[in-house]
């Protein structure tokens, strides 16, 4: 495909959207089309990211009936949705029912909740609501690029953050034969995993200088996450997950622990993993615990281990916008689209963030 696809971004004023614009401008095969808010129509894009508003270049909202003509009108486009889950799965089904309309042919990466579910009654079950496309979910496959080689679906859903920096960590294990099914995962997230609304967990004087869990044991990405295990690795494995929030902007830190089904050192627990992920560009396997600041801003996922025979602590690092999110679905659409995956995400972190 030799010219650049269309593209457009749902859900355009939270974080998530505003590094989806981010890599989009820069990405060297795609072209903003439009960036839709149903709630700011016609307001200028650099009133909410004014560190963007000179690539920006006077851009603004448009509404999502302006979006779906676009999507009727070009016979090959994309759709990068951020829309918050609940509304995620309306809005795409109304711009794929449109584009099939017109005969056009969108791709769509979600990274909403919406369409990551196979089994839609645990979906109701998690997010307390029925899903209101079930047909469309079937077009939708979900999983870390790193996890499926291709999707056998049309259009993907991407996994959450905390999922991706969970799966990254555990899946090789499991899939590998080298622990008991069971992992136990404390992970730390940075403030801008909750929103762009403020609340109280994420009010920075609230969260300046503190540490502290929460959702212990009863968190909605668990149901996630061991979904999506078991799909990868083929084992009915279980985790106990307990989530921290951090007195930092960007980033999710996992600590995976596990018993091990045979003894292992730590050389080959890390040799385990750089098997894993040989052909994998934006995993890499350290021999020191990874750290915030060398991932942060980027698509890298830095992962490091240690055991001791009996068991294996497996650490990884994300950031949770990028990787987690608007990075981790680029990279999702450069495959769809029959990009290289690495296609405009290989910018490094820029470190002392």
């Amino acid at each position: 495909m030799s010219a650049r696809v269309p593209t457009l971004i749902l859900g355009g004023t939270g974080y998530v959207a505003g590094e989806l614009l981010r890599l989009v401008l820069g990405h060297p095969q795609l072209e903003l089309a439009a960036i839709a808010s149903d709630s700011q129509p016609g307001e200028a894009v650099a009133k909410a990211f004014p560190h963007l508003a000179v690539a920006c270049n006077g851009l603004r909202y448009s509404s999502h009936d302006e979006v779906k003509q676009l999507i009727a009108r070009h016979p090959q486009s994309a759709v990068l949705a951020a829309a918050p889950h609940g509304v995620s799965h309306r809005l795409i089904d109304t711009l794929l029912a449109a584009a099939e309309a017109a005969g056009t042919r969108p791709v769509v990466v979600d990274i909403s909740a919406d369409y990551r579910f196979a089994d839609l009654d645990e979906y109701a079950r998690v997010y307390g609501h029925a899903h209101e496309a079930p047909a469309r979910a079937r077009q939708f496959s979900c999983a870390v690029p790193e996890h499926l080689a291709r999707s056998p679906t049309p259009h993907v859903a991407h996994p959450g953050c905390f999922s991706t920096a969970t799966l990254l960590a555990s899946v090789p294990l499991a899939a590998l034969g080298l622990v008991e099914p069971q992992f136990y995962v404390s992970a730390v997230t940075g403030s801008t995993g909750a929103g762009r609304s403020p609340i109280a967990g994420t009010h920075h004087p609230q969260r300046h200088s503190d540490l502290y869990a929460y959702n212990a044991l009863t968190h909605r990405h668990v149901a996630e996450i061991t979904a999506l295990a078991r799909v990868a690795t083929g084992a009915p494995v279980r985790y106990a997950f307990v989530p921290h929030s951090g007195p930092f902007a960007r980033g999710i830190h996992a600590t995976v622990q596990a018993r091990l089904l045979r003894p292992l050192d730590t050389a080959g627990a890390l040799a385990a993993l750089r098997g894993f992920y040989q052909d994998a560009p934006f995993v890499r396997v350290l021999d020191t615990p990874p750290r915030l600041k060398d991932v942060v801003t980027s698509n890298y996922a830095h992962l490091s281990a240690a055991a001791d025979g009996e068991t294996i602590v497996v650490m990884s690092v994300i950031d949770n916008l990028v990787k987690g999110a608007a990075g981790g679905a680029v990279q999702w659409l450069n495959r769809l689209l029959g990009f290289d995956e690495t296609t405009g995400l290989t910018a490094p972190a820029p470190g002392w963030t």
